[in-house]
């Protein structure tokens, strides 16, 4: 496995490259001090995974994310911040990162984040996890409040009630066979659903889905 580290503190810098470097069957390719250094070197190396801070000067984690992902597909993301505001991990999300892990990760919970990365799978820090649940529990609440007789916004991008309803329990992290279980159908309906609000909504994957529900008040 092929890892880019890109971080502007180059303390953090080398000390997360000893780190990813002592994994096994891993190899860093590079060393960021900002955004447009990890465009570049992504676009050189084409690493399997980039992990990426967030607040740096120039183009920062959230741009250069956008753009990896946007020129190079195949290459992952996974940012590693101190940072896990709502704002912060939605946007994270939105631009195409794979996990989302605070600077309190373990080197464990680095390896476990770059392997799932690979295999394109999505992995968010518990603390990261624990405030997108919080966000979509006071969507829920804010629905309850909200008076019968008030007006309801249009979906976005054409999508059903239905779709709607399971985008929201795809934002509170339910895989599909607790979403067909809460709304008693089949699972092969859940997924038709699911490919259906992923093609709507222009998201990659779950964890884009979850970001785009929450961006657009879904998730509750």
């Amino acid at each position: 496995m092929k890892v880019l580290v890109a971080d502007d503190q180059r303390v953090v810098r080398e000390g997360l490259a000893t780190i990813v470097g002592t994994l096994p069957g891993v190899e860093v390719v590079g060393l960021a001090a900002d955004g447009a250094e990890a465009t570049a070197l992504a676009a050189e190396h084409q690493p399997d995974v980039v992990l990426m801070d967030l607040r740096m000067p120039g183009m920062d984690g959230i741009h250069a994310t956008a753009a990896i992902r946007s020129q190079l597909p195949g290459t992952q993301v996974v940012i590693l911040t101190t940072y896990a505001d709502d704002t912060s991990i939605v946007d994270a999300l939105s631009a195409g990162a794979t996990g989302y892990l605070t600077k309190d990760a373990t080197r464990d919970d680095i390896r476990r984040a770059l392997e799932a990365a690979v295999e394109g799978q999505g992995v968010l820090d518990p603390a990261v996890q624990a405030r997108l649940l919080e966000a979509a529990r006071a969507g829920v609440q804010a629905e309850r409040n909200r008076p019968p007789n008030a007006a309801r916004a249009p979906l976005p991008d054409g999508l059903t009630d239905r779709e709607a309803e399971v985008l929201s329990l795809i934002a509170q992290g339910r895989s599909n066979s607790e979403i067909a279980k809460e709304l008693y159908v089949a699972e092969a309906t859940v997924k038709t659903h699911v490919n259906r609000i992923l093609a709507k909504t222009g998201a990659r994957d779950r964890t884009q889905a979850a970001a785009y529900a929450h961006r657009n008040g879904l998730a509750g």
